[in-house]
């Protein structure tokens, strides 16, 4: 499947007293480029709650392989590696500007009706616009 990649900055605002990333940052930058993503396939999240589609994080398996800095450029590719009626799992790898591994993590999504909080299909048109990665 197609792989979309976000560039984001570090801030001094992501880091702690060393200028070193706060781990649970790298989830906000993942779920950034996650966003992007279907902005880019033209799915705004707000318009998808207004029909009853929002997206939620299952579970998340995330690995730290290096540190990044403050002020680094740094890359989040994202790839769906399963995609499932209900759920997606996204495979994010992080890199820094010389295409070092600095963060990977497997997050799957579940699609729910964000009223009842229960399940429901993704939409046939966003799960063939995600897998052809239009």
């Amino acid at each position: 499947m197609a792989t979309h990649t976000l560039k984001v900055r570090v801030y001094y605002e992501d880091t702690d007293a060393g200028g070193i990333v706060y781990y649970a940052n790298y989830l906000k930058f993942m779920e950034r480029a996650r966003t992007e993503w279907l902005r880019e396939l033209g799915y705004e999240q707000d318009k998808l709650m207004e029909q009853s589609i929002a997206f939620v994080v299952k579970r998340v398996e995330m690995h730290n392989h290096a540190p990044a800095r403050f002020n680094q450029l740094l890359s989040i590719e994202s790839q769906i590696v399963e995609l499932k009626g209900a759920s997606l799992t996204f495979r994010q790898l992080i890199k820094d500007p010389h295409d070092k591994l600095i963060v990977s993590a497997d997050i799957k999504i579940a699609c729910v009706d964000p009223v009842a909080m229960k399940p429901r299909k993704v939409p046939a048109t966003l799960l063939g616009d995600l897998s052809s990665g239009i």
